[in-house]
C-alpha cells in the first residue's frame, strides 16, 4: 500500500485552467469510508453541498446492492448507485432496486471456474446472483449469508431446468495461499479472455465480471446517458478494481492509501480515508465551483 500523501492538483486543461466538474465518482471501502466502515460528519456534509452545488455524486462500488445500508441516506438527486463493480446499477430511493444489470454468463463463468481449478488448486468459489450469494464449502466465511446455498461452483452455476434462474453478477474466487496480487496476474492471465477479473480485498480473493464489465464501463453508459464527458467527470479510488474508473475520468484522485497502481493510474492524490481524503477534494472543488459562479464563469 502506498504511504499517505498531500493532496495534489487535479487535471488542468491545456490552457491551464480546471475542467468544472459535473459528476463525481467515488469508490467506498478504503475510499469514502472509513476502516470502521463509517461516514465521517465532514464527509456528509462535503457530499450533500456537492449535490447542493449542482454536482451529482455516484457511488461506485464492488459491494453488492445488499450491502448499501451505510450509504443510503446520504444519497441525494437521483439516488443510483453502481454495485459488484458495474454489474448493477441499483436504485437506494427505491429500496435497492435494480434499475440495470450487466449479468456475468453462466457458461462464461463455468469456462473461468475451470480455468482456474487447473491454474490455481486450491481456489475456492462464490457466486454472487442478484437474489444474493451462495459459496463453495471451502470458501472462507468472511459474511456468511445464512439462506445461502452450499454446493461445488458448477453445481451452483447450473441454470434451472425452467429458464429462470437469477442472474450472476460475479463470481468471487479465494486462495489461501497465494499472494493477493500473484493471485490476479495468473487467474488473467489464465481466463482473462472470458471475464473482466480484479480485487479490492487485502487478501487473494478475486471479482470476477462479464467481460467488459468494470466500474468504469458501467459509469461512461452512466454518464453518457446525462451528456456528461469524461472531463466532466472527478473520481476516487484506492484498489485495482478502480483503476480503469480513475484512467477514464477526466480528474482523478488515489486516496493516500492506495494501492500502488491505482497511483500510477490517478491524475491526482488526496489523504487517506481515515483522514477524509474524499471531502477534502469535495470541499475544494465546491469551493472553487461557487467562487466561478461569483465571477460569472459558471
Amino acid at each position: 500500500m502506498g504511504e499517505d500523501g498531500a493532496v495534489t492538483s487535479a487535471s488542468q486543461r491545456p490552457d491551464g485552467t480546471t475542467p468544472v466538474p459535473r459528476l463525481i465518482a467515488t469508490d467506498l471501502d478504503g475510499t469514502l469510508l472509513r476502516d470502521d466502515k463509517s461516514v465521517s460528519d465532514r464527509t456528509v456534509a462535503a457530499l450533500a453541498a456537492a449535490e447542493e452545488a449542482g454536482i451529482e455524486v455516484f457511488f461506485v462500488t464492488g459491494r453488492p446492492a445488499r450491502w448499501m445500508d451505510v450509504v443510503s441516506d446520504h444519497v441525494h438527486g437521483h439516488g443510483l448507485a453502481i454495485c459488484a463493480n458495474g454489474a448493477a446499477v441499483v436504485d437506494l430511493h427505491a429500496g435497492r432496486e435494480f434499475v440495470k444489470v450487466r449479468a456475468l454468463p453462466r457458461a462464461a463463468a463455468l469456462t473461468v471456474v475451470e480455468a482456474l481449478r487447473a491454474a490455481a488448486p486450491g481456489t475456492s468459489f462464490a457466486v454472487e446472483l442478484t437474489t444474493g450469494i451462495n459459496y463453495e464449502p471451502a470458501y472462507p466465511p468472511f459474511f456468511k449469508d445464512p439462506g445461502a446455498k452450499l454446493a461445488t461452483a458448477e453445481k451452483l452455476l447450473h441454470k434451472d431446468l425452467d429458464g429462470n434462474a437469477a442472474p450472476v453478477l460475479k463470481l468471487l474466487a479465494h486462495h489461501a495461499e497465494l499472494a493477493p496480487d500473484e493471485f490476479l496476474e495468473l487467474a488473467r492471465s489464465a481466463a482473462g479472455a472470458y471475464a473482466s477479473i480484479t480485487r479490492s480485498s487485502p487478501t487473494a480473493l478475486l471479482e470476477i465480471s462479464g467481460h467488459g464489465v468494470s466500474k468504469a464501463s458501467t459509469l461512461a453508459l452512466c454518464c453518457a446517458e446525462r451528456g456528461i464527458s469524461p472531463d466532466e467527470v472527478v473520481a476516487f479510488g484506492d484498489m485495482p478494481n478502480d483503476v480503469e474508473m480513475l484512467g477514464w475520468a477526466g480528474t482523478s484522485y488515489a486516496m493516500g492509501n492506495a494501492h500502488p497502481d491505482v497511483i500510477a493510474a490517478a491524475s491526482g492524490r488526496t489523504t487517506a480515508n481515515n483522514e477524509d481524503g474524499v471531502a477534502v477534494v469535495i470541499e475544494r472543488i465546491v469551493a472553487e465551483r461557487l467562487a466561478r459562479r461569483q465571477q460569472g464563469h459558471v
